[in-house]
């Protein structure tokens, strides 16, 4: 399994969040980001292989961005975030870290998940 993962769940029709495109990216010396992966939410709502299973990554400040502005176009529904950033600390590099997103057009939440 990926060392991170994520699962989008739009909790405005209690249904997953399948199409969203997820980009993953490590904060370097300095504070820019660089973009090490990227993937789109299956019809389950999850990207389970951002990073192959056997990669370890590095301490550090990660962030997920989800492109969330086409998803509620797609469906002709207003929102207001057209990308959601989360920013996380990654310190066990050797555990796993999931990355959940609840998702309606005018709110969201996260946590670690398992």
């Amino acid at each position: 399994m990926s060392p991170i993962t994520t699962h989008v769940l739009d909790t405005s029709q209690g249904c997953p969040g399948a199409n969203i495109q997820v980009r993953l990216e490590q904060q370097k010396n300095g504070g820019n980001c660089q973009e090490i992966s990227s993937g789109v939410t299956n019809a389950d709502g999850r990207v389970m292989d951002l990073i192959p299973a056997e990669e370890v990554l590095d301490s550090g400040i990660y962030r997920m961005i989800f492109v969330t502005g086409p998803y509620f176009e797609q469906q002709g529904i207003s929102f207001f975030y057209p990308e959601i950033e989360v920013r996380f600390l990654l310190s066990h590099p050797e555990q796993h870290y999931h990355i959940p997103l609840l998702l309606s057009p005018f709110g969201y939440s996260t946590y670690r998940g398992s």
